[in-house]
């Protein structure tokens, strides 16, 4: 029997109860910008779900105890706990971040039973900058790292990638990741900035490759150094699963950092992506959202995002 497999789309309404202050750059309004662009552009094999929860014991794959009770701690209503000058803990935010950690497993469950071809997870608080023993860059904990190593605990799959686009190096998933020669990260970023990490020289055990772009970099840097060398490193691991660090703050429009990319540019590395999941690990592939703070940009560019997964599904 035919079976019609979809990109889904998790979310929740529990990730816009994050609220780290009235002018925070990563603000509820990011999640509902790219989830009505989505909407408004109907997108062929879209499958929208509702993120569950995750078991907290589950992000002791990553995170210790003590950090996770820490973070998950009750903050009174209307008060704010600060965790350092960029990450600040509301009400909501506990519960915000058991839902964007779970949507990524619960994708991975779905990918490795085969309901779904792949997924794009608009959750939020983001998770890259959050280190095993330190949260810190607006994230508390790190998604992609607690959904690699439930994929492993799990599902038994051994080699799993990250590939991170975000502007801003991803030191957590690199501290979680570099002692671990099955596991892979490789990160396209602004270089110098926040948070002081990601150069070339920092390489694991071998399993860590960081391609920094300059200060007004744009397309054609991207491309290169994606083509020279992300994707000739991430064909040589030959993961079982590819993640994707999904942040689009590197776009021209993007008030944080200075680098020059096109919404085109998102569609391209997605689909380049895409293809190498089809040729390495049967497909098999899931994106969580990180950083991207114009609004409307964030929204262009998660749609063409999608827009690639979604046509990468077989038919």
């Amino acid at each position: 029997m035919f079976v019609f497999l979809t990109t889904a789309i998790y979310a929740h309404p529990a990730c816009l109860d994050h609220r780290p202050g009235l002018h925070h750059p990563e603000r509820p309004a990011r999640v509902d910008a790219i989830l009505d662009e989505l909407k408004k552009r109907p997108i062929d094999g879209l499958d929208f779900r509702k993120a569950p929860g995750i078991d907290p014991a589950l992000l002791e794959l990553v995170h210790p105890a003590s950090l996770i009770d820490q973070l998950l701690a009750p903050v009174e209503e209307n008060d704010r706990r600060m965790i350092d000058g960029d990450t600040i803990i509301s009400a909501g935010s506990g519960h915000a971040a058991l839902h964007a950690a779970g949507a990524v497993c619960d994708a991975i469950d779905h990918l490795v039973n085969g309901d779904i071809f792949n997924a794009f997870c608009a959750v939020r608080p983001p998770g890259h900058h959050a280190e095993p023993n330190r949260s810190m860059g607006f994230c508390l904990f790190n998604n992609v790292a607690v959904g690699a190593q439930y994929a492993r605990e799990k599902h038994g799959l051994g080699r799993i990638a990250v590939i991170d686009f975000d502007v801003h190096h991803g030191n957590g998933t690199q501290a979680a990741f570099e002692s671990d020669g099955d596991l892979f990260y490789a990160s396209t970023h602004q270089w110098p900035l926040y948070p002081g990490t990601g150069a070339p020289s920092e390489a694991g055990v071998g399993n860590i490759v960081n391609a920094t772009l300059a200060p007004g970099s744009g397309s054609a840097e991207f491309r290169q150094a994606m083509t020279e060398i992300v994707l000739p490193a991430l064909g040589a691991f030959r993961p079982e699963m590819i993640m994707i660090s999904a942040g689009f703050d590197a776009h021209r429009a993007d008030p944080l950092a200075s680098l020059n990319f096109l919404t085109e540019d998102y569609a391209w590395v997605t689909g380049r992506l895409t293809d190498m999941a089809r040729d390495l690990c049967g497909g098999r592939l899931v994106s969580a959202l990180e950083g991207g703070y114009d609004l409307r940009a964030l929204a262009e560019c998660a749609e063409a995002h999608v827009a690639a997964l979604a046509a990468s599904n077989p038919v």
